[in-house]
């Protein structure tokens, strides 16, 4: 296996587009920022992957488009994902290890705010006996939430205690579209959305961008004095219909992170976007109380679609190369409920 580690990475999240802009003038500054960290231009990238949804954008090859970002000159070899940018991360993964390439860009962007988020994402269920009943993202989620409580696996306490973290530590990222975690006494007094959950145990909807660079072996140190190096990663999915899931667990992320060696993962990126599911997956990994959780903030602060799993990857990167974490863990989720989830490491040394 070829070592690729993670040495750029750029974000762009807000509540909602400013100015509507298209997509490539929203990646473009992305583009040119992940230049300026690597030094390279796009001739220096072997390999184009970007991810998004023609659901969300509402036509169809929407990211035909954002092709243009990348420039015409010179031809370049190109893929797309219909998934979260962690999913174009793994495409790029195995692009560089059959040896055709040795660098990647990849790149995801969404505008929820242009619909009716919690209603869009009914699209993606099961067809024939969930998606004419049209049950939102957020209900669903509440029926997850109220299974574990009634299960004892977790209580509201618990579930405002990681809003109350997150927020917190939200106040220290520029690109959170929401923080300030106040008081877990002040969450619990606050009313109930979609019971038994607050809004502030909900992600907000949030538009955005990113984009991460991959390199291979010599490089990535070209680039980095520390490069993050994807040490292992692994995604795996659930059955589609609900019923026949037990939704206060993650089968699909216990067996993604038992692929792995977790042993001293100091820092967990997880793609939670409800309070709960922080809670399963926390669970799920075996993750102790060593273990430190999303210091960006997490989803719960900002969880731009088809981007936020990626950010994860990109955040946890971040972390090691600044030498906050010597092994952190990223973890990135899509579909309902915790329905599909990947999982990977990065460690800075190699």
């Amino acid at each position: 296996m070829r070592d690729v580690a993670v040495v750029g990475f750029a974000q762009r999240q807000m509540q909602e587009f400013d100015g509507s802009p298209t997509c490539v003038e929203l990646l473009v500054p992305l583009f040119a920022e992940c230049y300026e960290q690597t030094g390279w231009t796009r001739r220096d990238i072997g390999f184009w992957c970007s991810g998004s949804s023609d659901y969300l954008a509402g036509r169809s090859f929407s990211f035909v488009q954002a092709v243009d970002a990348i420039g015409v000159i010179p031809p370049v070899n190109e893929s797309h994902v219909e998934m979260d940018l962690a999913w174009a991360v793994y495409e790029a993964w195995l692009k560089i290890q059959t040896g055709e390439v040795d660098t990647a860009l990849v790149y995801a962007f969404g505008k929820s705010s242009a619909g009716l988020l919690r209603r869009t994402l009914a699209l993606q269920l099961e067809p024939y006996t969930m998606t004419p009943l049209w049950p939102d993202t957020v209900s669903l989620a509440g029926l997850q939430a109220r299974a574990g409580l009634d299960a004892g696996l977790w209580d509201e306490q618990a579930m405002a205690e990681v809003a109350h973290r997150s927020l917190t530590d939200a106040e220290t990222n520029e690109y959170a579209v929401r923080s300030g975690g106040s008081s877990v006494a002040e969450l619990l007094a606050r009313p109930v959305y979609a019971d038994p959950l607050r809004k502030h145990d909900c992600a907000p909807v949030t538009d955005g961008a990113a984009a991460i660079v991959l390199a291979a072996g010599d490089r990535a140190r070209e680039v980095r004095d520390r490069p993050a190096w994807l040490s292992g990663i692994s995604h795996h999915v659930d059955p589609m219909s609900m019923g026949t899931r037990d939704l206060t667990r993650s089968p699909s992320t216990a067996r993604s992170g038992a692929a792995l060696d977790l042993d001293g993962v100091d820092l967990a990126e997880l793609h939670a976007p409800f309070s709960h599911q922080e809670l399963v997956l926390r669970r799920e990994l075996g993750l102790g109380d060593d273990v430190r959780i999303n210091p960006s903030g997490g989803a719960l602060t900002s969880n731009p679609m088809f981007s936020a799993g990626g950010i994860r990857i990109g955040e946890a990167a971040r972390r090691v190369w600044d030498g906050e974490s010597d092994k952190a863990l990223a973890h990135a989720t899509s579909g309902p409920a915790l329905q599909q989830n990947l999982v990977c490491t990065l460690e800075g040394q190699r």
